[in-house]
C-alpha cells in the first residue's frame, strides 16, 4: 500500500479550505438588490441666500443618507466610473444607501461588495436626499425628469462625462472634492475638526449649542470638513409647468408616455390623492415640469402646423411653422438655440417662445417675464389633423384639434419651514487655487461662460490662423 504524497496533500487541503470559505468571502447578503421602499423619507435641505453671489449655499441639517447615482446608458466606461464612485463614497462615508434605477441596479449589482436599492421611480421623492449623475446633459435631465411632478427637487451633483456637456459641472477626476465639498456643506464642525489653522483663527473660537449638535450628526467623518464658512453653492435652474387639455377643459397629462430607454415600462410617477386636494377639497391636476422646453411640432406630416398663441388671455399670433418651442433659460442652449433663438444666463427670470422654421421672416423669438402664462392652441386651419407635443425629449403625446398646451414658468421661493420650492438646484463646481486665470469673470458666472466660450465657440472666429 502506497503513502500519499505530500502534494496531493496539499491539493486536498487546499480544496477543503475553498470549499470552507467561499460561502463566506462572497455572500449574497452583499450583492442583493433591496427594496428602496424600506429606506428612511427624505432629509430636506435648506439653501441660504447671499449678500455676496447670486447663487445659494447649500445647508444640510443632517448628512445625507439616501443617493440615487444615474450613469449614461449604453456607455461601458461610465459604468465603470459609476461603481468606482459608489464604491468610494460607500467606503469613506458611513450609513449611505446607494440607490440606481432598476435596470442599471440588475446590471452592476454583481459588480459591488455591498447591498444596493432601487424602486419604481414614483418611490424616489420621498426618498432620495441627492442625485449624482455621470453623463452628459441628457443624463441630467433623465434625472430631473424622476421628479417632474414635484415642486421639490434634490441637489444635482453632476459629472461631465457626456458628449456636450453644458450643464455638466464636474469633471469625474475631481469626484473626491466634489463630494466631500457637497456631503460636508453646512456641517458646522467644531472648530478642532477644522483643516487649517487659519480657518481656526478667524472663527475665534466660537461655538454655539446649535453648532454642537450638528457636529454630533458628522462624528464619523472627522477630518473632511472644509470649514465653517465654506458651503456648496446651488444654483437653482428654473423649470416650465406644463398641462395638457382636451376640448373640454380636462388635463389630460396622463396621456403624455414616455421615450426614455432607461425604464421602458415607465408610466406618468403616481401622486397620493391627497397631495392633489386643495382647501376647498377640490383635486388640482399634477403639472409637469420642463428643465429645457416644451415643444410642438408637425412630425411625420408634410404640412406646416398652424398653432394660435396666447400670452396672458390675449391673442398674439397664428404661428405658421414646422413647430413652436417655449423654452426656459437653461433650454436656451438646447434646441432653442438651433431654431435661432436667444441665449439666457441661466439666473434670468424668463421664457422664451421660438419658432421652428417659420414661414414668416418677421415671427422672431420672444423673451416673456417667468410667470406669463403662456397657451397654445391648435388652429383650425390645420391640414395635418395631430401634431406632437413633446417635454424634454422624455414625454410625448399627440394633440389634436381643439386640444391646447398651458404653459408659465415654475414659481421659485422659500417655503414657511425655511427651505425652497421649485427649480432644480444643481451643485455648482467651486473654484480651486491653480484653475487659471480668471480675467475678472465673477465665481457665479465661471462655469457659464466657459461653457459658451469652450463648449459652444461662442463668436468663435473664421479662417486660418485665428
Amino acid at each position: 500500500m502506497s503513502r500519499p504524497s505530500i502534494s496531493s496533500g496539499y491539493r486536498r487541503l487546499a480544496a477543503r479550505c475553498s470549499q470552507s470559505t467561499r460561502s463566506f468571502s462572497v455572500t449574497q447578503s452583499r450583492r442583493e438588490v433591496l427594496d428602496a421602499s424600506t429606506l428612511p423619507d427624505r432629509i430636506l435641505p435648506k439653501y441660504r441666500e447671499s449678500s455676496t453671489s447670486s447663487l445659494l449655499s447649500l445647508q444640510w441639517p443632517e448628512p445625507p443618507r439616501n443617493v440615487l447615482i444615474i450613469p449614461k446608458l449604453h456607455a461601458p466606461k461610465i459604468t465603470a466610473s459609476a461603481l468606482s464612485f459608489a464604491t468610494h463614497i460607500h467606503g469613506e462615508y458611513p450609513n449611505l444607501n446607494l440607490v440606481f434605477e432598476r435596470r442599471i441596479a440588475s446590471t452592476i449589482h454583481e459588480s459591488l461588495p455591498f447591498p444596493i436599492y432601487t424602486s419604481d421611480p414614483g418611490q424616489f421623492p420621498g426618498k432620495i436626499d441627492l442625485v449624482a449623475t455621470l453623463g452628459g446633459d441628457g443624463t441630467i435631465l433623465r434625472a430631473a425628469s424622476l421628479f417632474s411632478l414635484h415642486t421639490s427637487v434634490p441637489p444635482i451633483l453632476s459629472f461631465s462625462m457626456g458628449t456636450l456637456g453644458f450643464l455638466g459641472e464636474w469633471k469625474f477626476d475631481e469626484y473626491k472634492r466634489a463630494w466631500r465639498e457637497m456631503y460636508m456643506s453646512g456641517s458646522h464642525v467644531a472648530v478642532s475638526d477644522l483643516q487649517g489653522p487659519h480657518t481656526q483663527a478667524a472663527t475665534n473660537g466660537r461655538s454655539s449649542g446649535d453648532e454642537f449638535h450638528l457636529h454630533r450628526n458628522w462624528e464619523g467623518v472627522r477630518g473632511k470638513s472644509m470649514g465653517l464658512t465654506r458651503s456648496s453653492k446651488i444654483l437653482l435652474r428654473h423649470r416650465l409647468k406644463v398641462g395638457l387639455y382636451d376640448a373640454n377643459g380636462i388635463c389630460i397629462n396622463e396621456r403624455l408616455m414616455p421615450t426614455s430607454i432607461a425604464e421602458p415600462q415607465q408610466q406618468v410617477p403616481q401622486v397620493s390623492p391627497k397631495d392633489l386636494k386643495r382647501s376647498d377639497g377640490q383635486t388640482t391636476p399634477r403639472p409637469f415640469h420642463a428643465v429645457n422646453e416644451l415643444v410642438i411640432h408637425r412630425g411625420p406630416s408634410t404640412h406646416l402646423a398652424i398653432i394660435d398663441v396666447y400670452v396672458n388671455n390675449h391673442f398674439l399670433t397664428e404661428a405658421v411653422a414646422d413647430g413652436i418651442l417655449i423654452s426656459t433659460p437653461t433650454g436656451s442652449t438646447a434646441y432653442s438655440l438651433s431654431a435661432g433663438g436667444s441665449i439666457m444666463h441661466p439666473l434670468v427670470k424668463t421664457l422664451l417662445i421660438t419658432p421652428i422654421c417659420a414661414r414668416s421672416l418677421s415671427f422672431r423669438p420672444l423673451g416673456l417675464p417667468l410667470n406669463t402664462k403662456v397657451v397654445l392652441k391648435l388652429s383650425e386651419k390645420n391640414r395635418g389633423r395631430e401634431l406632437e407635443v413633446s417635454i424634454d425629449g422624455k414625454r410625448k403625446a399627440g394633440v389634436t384639434i381643439g386640444m391646447e398646451i398651458r404653459v408659465e414658468g415654475e414659481t421659485v421661493g422659500r417655503t414657511p419651514n425655511g427651505g425652497w420650492a421649485g427649480g432644480v438646484p444643481c451643485v455648482i463646481r467651486s473654484p480651486i487655487k491653480g484653475d487659471g486665470e480668471r480675467d475678472g469673470i465673477a465665481e457665479d458666472d465661471d462655469g457659464w461662460v466657459g461653457g459658451l466660450i469652450g463648449l459652444l465657440k461662442f463668436n468663435y472666429p473664421f479662417g486660418e490662423g485665428q
